[in-house]
């Protein structure tokens, strides 16, 4: 009788232990799967309504972390998140969860062919939308916007912050007329002068579907700027991203090239802007990029809560030619940011 009095108290005991923290995670994750992705499972992928319900847009989630989950915003405008894809091999192993995401006009999403949608302030509200379909909120919610998409990103902080948990501007200055003035007093400065001249021969012909434009601005330019690797190792991920690139909306917001802006964003400027920026914001810059490192490390000290990342490798797609800088760099702030 001792002895079986003696097994229930034993058993008792152990019921009120605590459970293993390891499955309590798992248990944790496995709930946070079954209730991010109900019904036919899907693999991540969504397509979701914008510009009130008469487009969509395509987005994937890789990850579980109900604390840090990254929105990517592309470049271009008219890239796609395909050159995104080295983060696979970085963000899934320190358990952060992303989301690609093809803005309208880009790749796997709609692709409407009317101009008015082209537009600054149409795409902050696509984010918008898109943060709503995805429940992200600030309890978790982190932008990153590269290039182009650092001028999305930026914007929509201005507008939304409220929902922002964290910002990351990867590679894009605050403004364009600096952007601009970069690009013609250091950057073609450093272009050899014969090919400087050709290019802006066929510039003030507005001739830029001549191909001889791109043969000179691949070798001369694009792999010293943009990405820092004979043409022939370009990664796929890159490759596919910029062989469909939508021409009409990169040339209509940025204009013809990398080399510069001059489309419809060419007078955009936030710099008296930044202080309004209250949440934590990592800005990343690099070393040989088109845009300007000083300007970056200096839109660091303006935002509220600034944080300055260098590449001194890297290019404008320094998550490509400075991975040892880059991710151990993001990962770090937003392990910091977001727990």
């Amino acid at each position: 009788m001792k002895q079986v009095i003696f097994l229930v108290l034993l058993f008792l005991v152990a019921s009120c232990q605590p459970k293993d923290q390891h499955n309590s995670k798992e248990d944790t994750l496995t709930l946070y799967n079954d209730l991010a992705e109900q019904g036919i499972k899907s693999g991540g992928v969504r397509l979701i309504s914008v510009d009130s319900g008469k487009h969509k847009v395509w987005t994937k989630r890789i990850g579980n972390n109900p604390k840090i989950k990254v929105l990517l915003l592309h470049g271009g405008p008219g890239a796609t998140h395909e050159y995104f894809e080295s983060f696979e091999s970085f963000f899934p192993k320190e358990g952060i969860e992303f989301y690609y995401y093809d803005q309208l006009g880009s790749a796997y999403s709609d692709q409407p062919t009317d101009s008015s949608l082209w537009v600054l302030d149409r795409f902050v509200e696509e984010v918008e939308s898109v943060r709503k379909a995805l429940n992200l909120d600030k309890d978790n919610f982190f932008l990153l916007g590269h290039s182009w998409g650092g001028i999305l990103a930026a914007q929509y902080a201005l507008k939304y912050q409220e929902h922002l948990k964290g910002l990351i501007i990867s590679n894009m200055m605050m403004s364009a007329p600096a952007y601009g003035k970069y690009a013609e007093d250091v950057l073609a400065k450093q272009m050899d002068p014969v090919v400087l001249k050709e290019v802006r021969e066929i510039e003030s012909k507005k001739d830029f579907a001549n191909p001889r434009y791109m043969e000179l601005l691949m070798p001369n330019f694009y792999m010293k700027h943009i990405l820092r690797m004979p043409l022939n190792e370009w990664p796929d991920a890159v490759n596919r991203a910029f062989a469909k690139i939508n021409n009409t909306i990169y040339t209509m917001m940025q204009g013809p090239s990398e080399f510069g802006l001059s489309g419809n964003l060419e007078t955009w400027d936030v710099t008296k802007d930044l202080a309004q920026i209250r949440v934590p914001t990592l800005v990343i810059g690099a070393n040989h990029d088109t845009m300007d490192p000083e300007h970056m490390r200096w839109v660091a000290s303006q935002v509220q809560k600034g944080q300055f990342l260098l590449c001194p490798n890297g290019s404008h797609m320094c998550m490509w030619d400075d991975q040892d800088s880059y991710f151990p760099g993001l990962i770090s702030w937003l392990k910091t940011n977001g727990n």
